[in-house]
C-alpha cells in the first residue's frame, strides 16, 4: 500500500468535525472506490502556517515514506498577513525537501484565494496583498513543476451552508467538495503513476 500524505492546516485536518468527515479521509472512500492501492493519511494540524509546517515537515517523513504528497498550506499565512515571500519561501522549502528524500513521489501543490476581500475597508495595500497572495500558488506550482489544484476551497468559499457557524472551516458537506476538487485532480495522476 503507497502513502499519500496530505499535509496542511485546519482545512486539511477537518477543524470541528469527526476524522472521518475530512477530505483527505473522503479521498480514502474514492481510492478504494477505484481499486486504487493508496492510503491516504491526514497530517492537517489547525492553525498552522508555512512556517510550521517547515518545521514539522522531517518528523512526518520520518514516519511514512510518500508516494504522493499533496500540500496544502498557507491560509494561516493569508489570515495574518504574512510576507508573500515568505510564504513561498517556505512552500518551496517543503516542496524541495520531499522531492530530495522521495524523488519518485508525485507533487501536488493546493491552491487558495485571499479569504476576504478585505480591499474596500480602505485599509492600504490589503488588495494588492490579496491579489499576491491567490497568484502565489500558481506561480510556485508551475515554477516546480508540480501537480496543481488551482482552488482548494472552490464552491465552498463563502458559502454559508458549506461551512461551519465560524464561516472559515467546510462543514461535512464542504469537505466533500474539498475531496471532488482534489480528487478530479489526483485521480489522473494516479491513474498515470499506476
Amino acid at each position: 500500500m503507497k502513502n499519500i500524505i496530505f499535509f496542511g492546516d485546519s482545512l486539511t485536518a477537518g477543524h470541528g468535525l469527526p476524522a472521518a468527515a475530512s477530505f483527505p479521509a473522503r479521498i480514502q472512500e474514492k481510492l478504494d472506490a477505484a481499486g486504487l492501492p493508496y492510503r491516504a493519511l491526514n497530517y492537517g494540524v489547525s492553525g498552522e502556517t508555512s512556517a510550521g509546517g517547515r518545521q514539522r515537515l522531517a518528523s512526518v517523513l520520518a514516519r511514512h515514506a510518500p508516494a504522493v504528497f499533496v500540500l496544502a498550506l498557507g491560509a494561516n499565512d493569508g489570515l495574518r498577513g504574512i510576507a508573500v515571500r515568505e510564504t513561498v519561501a517556505n512552500l518551496r522549502y517543503i516542496l524541495h525537501e520531499v522531492r530530495r528524500q522521495f524523488p519518485e513521489a508525485l507533487l501536488v501543490l493546493a491552491g487558495l484565494e485571499f479569504p476576504f476581500d478585505l480591499g474596500p475597508l480602505g485599509l492600504p495595500g490589503l488588495s494588492r496583498y490579496a491579489q499576491e497572495f491567490s497568484a502565489l500558488f500558481g506561480q510556485l506550482a508551475t515554477e516546480e513543476g508540480v501537480g496543481f489544484v488551482p482552488s482548494l476551497l472552490a464552491g465552498v468559499l463563502g458559502q454559508p451552508t458549506l461551512n461551519l457557524p465560524d464561516r472559515v472551516h467546510p462543514n461535512a458537506a464542504g469537505q466533500q467538495l474539498l475531496a471532488a476538487t482534489v480528487w478530479a485532480r489526483l485521480e489522473s495522476l494516479l491513474r498515470q503513476a499506476a
